[in-house]
This record gives C-alpha cells, sequence and structure tokens, in this order.
C-alpha cells in the first residue's frame, strides 16, 4: 500500500475545532472543486455541483431529481418502498452536510440552493411516504431547514440588494412560517420558536445596523391594514417601479 493513501498530513496541518465548522473550497487532481469539512477523526470530502458524493442515482443529477419522475410513471398514489425511503434519508445526510458547509463558507446562493433542494424532498415525501411516522421524522426538521433557507437567502439578498431587500427576505420567510403552522393548525407556537424568533433578531440587527425603517412593503402592509387603499397604490407603484429598475 502506497504511504499516499493515508492522510497524516491532512489531519496534522488541518486541525478539528470543535467550536465551529471548519469547511474549505480546494481544487481537486482533476481541476474541479470539491468541499472539504474537517470533522473529528477525518475529513469529508464534498462535491460542489449535483449530488454531493458524486452519484447519479438512475442516471439523474440527485435521487430527488430520479423520484419525481416516478409519480408520471405510476401514478399519484404511487407510494414510496423501504428502500427507496433509506436512499432519501442518505440524501437529506449528504444535503445537510453541504447546506451547512455552504453557510460556513458564506456561499449563501449555494446553501439556499440546497435548503430549496431539501424542502423539495421533504415536499415528495409527504405526499408520497409509506408511513407517518417516518414523513414526521422529516417534518421535525422543516423548520430548521426553514431558518437555513432563509438566513442564506437574507444574507445573499444582503450582499447583492441591500439591507432593506435583506429584511423583506427575513419578512418573507417569517411568512413561511407561519404557513407552516397553520398547516399543522398549530399556529400558536410560531411565537414561541426559537428559530423564527432568531430570524426576528436578525431583522431587527440588520435595521439597526444599516439604518433602515419600515419597509416599502411594510408600509404597504401597514397601509392596507389601516384601510389607506390611496397610500396602498401609490406604495404598490413605487415597488414595481423598484422591481423594473435593472
Amino acid at each position: 500500500m502506497s504511504d499516499r493513501q493515508h492522510i497524516d498530513d491532512i489531519l496534522r496541518q488541518w486541525p478539528y475545532e470543535s467550536d465551529h465548522l471548519s469547511a474549505r473550497l480546494i481544487p481537486a487532481e482533476d481541476g474541479r472543486e470539491v468541499i472539504q469539512i474537517r470533522i473529528d477523526m477525518g475529513v469529508m470530502q464534498l462535491e460542489v455541483d449535483g449530488r454531493p458524493d458524486g452519484c447519479r442515482p438512475g442516471g439523474a443529477e440527485s435521487y430527488y431529481d430520479y423520484l419525481v419522475s416516478l409519480p408520471v410513471q405510476h401514478g399519484d398514489d404511487f407510494t414510496l418502498t423501504l428502500e427507496q425511503c433509506a436512499d432519501i434519508d442518505r440524501e437529506f445526510i449528504q444535503f445537510y452536510h453541504r447546506r451547512i458547509a455552504w453557510l460556513a463558507l458564506r456561499e449563501f446562493r449555494r446553501a439556499s440552493e440546497d435548503a430549496q433542494h431539501t424542502l423539495g424532498l421533504m415536499d415528495f415525501c409527504h405526499r408520497h411516504s409509506p408511513d407517518e411516522q417516518w414523513t414526521l421524522s422529516h417534518e421535525q426538521y422543516r423548520p430548521f431547514v426553514l431558518f437555513h433557507l432563509t438566513q442564506a437567502r437574507t444574507m445573499w439578498k444582503l450582499e447583492e440588494g441591500g439591507a432593506e431587500a435583506a429584511i423583506q427576505e427575513v419578512n418573507d420567510g417569517l411568512a413561511r412560517f407561519r404557513e407552516m403552522y397553520a398547516e399543522y393548525e398549530a399556529e400558536e407556537q410560531f411565537e414561541e420558536d426559537e428559530l423564527a424568533g432568531r430570524l426576528i433578531d436578525l431583522r431587527e440587527t440588520l435595521r439597526e445596523d444599516h439604518q433602515v425603517g419600515r419597509t416599502l412593503h411594510e408600509r404597504l402592509a401597514d397601509a392596507v391594514a389601516a384601510e389607506q387603499y390611496e397610500l396602498a397604490a401609490r406604495l404598490r407603484d413605487e415597488i414595481v417601479r423598484r422591481q423594473a429598475s435593472p
């Protein structure tokens, strides 16, 4: 066995730190970029495109992309097998690892794309699950994935569109939280949700750090609630104008 097969040098040069996630983008031997995550007693390597392990299940870019074709072939009453459920669990874990790596690397657009992939896979599982308990084993993590999605989109908007756009992204994320709890007829839990609270804190920090007051969308909602329809119309026109601006 060649000495080059061990990773002693990598582990020695890149110490494990338990207080935060250590991730890096590095070139592979063929020139493509890969993510490496330092874990206790080792290193995890993930592909940056497609499925994190580089596999193409059924020739598709991910297992989720492969699965969405099955109801077309077998009808809307298609139900996942236990083997398919195990493969889905594997993909959930892979995309979780890459999502948190993207967040650590401040690659917010890519983190949001991976969060959206996971939510799409969750929705598919909800529709075609063979077992309610298996469904709930994933649904319990939906708030966490929604939090990552909102966090990533907010920071991406902050970089690309400014603080007001970022604040609106937080509000959109909070609306998704409310919709999630409404679907489960548990609206009262929204006020107690720790992750929703962290998003509110993020929004108010953005206001303070960037000296932003009520956004146009927030002022529009206020005007509608107060039945100030002329003001609401002007605010809508301004929103449309800004969205149309290059």
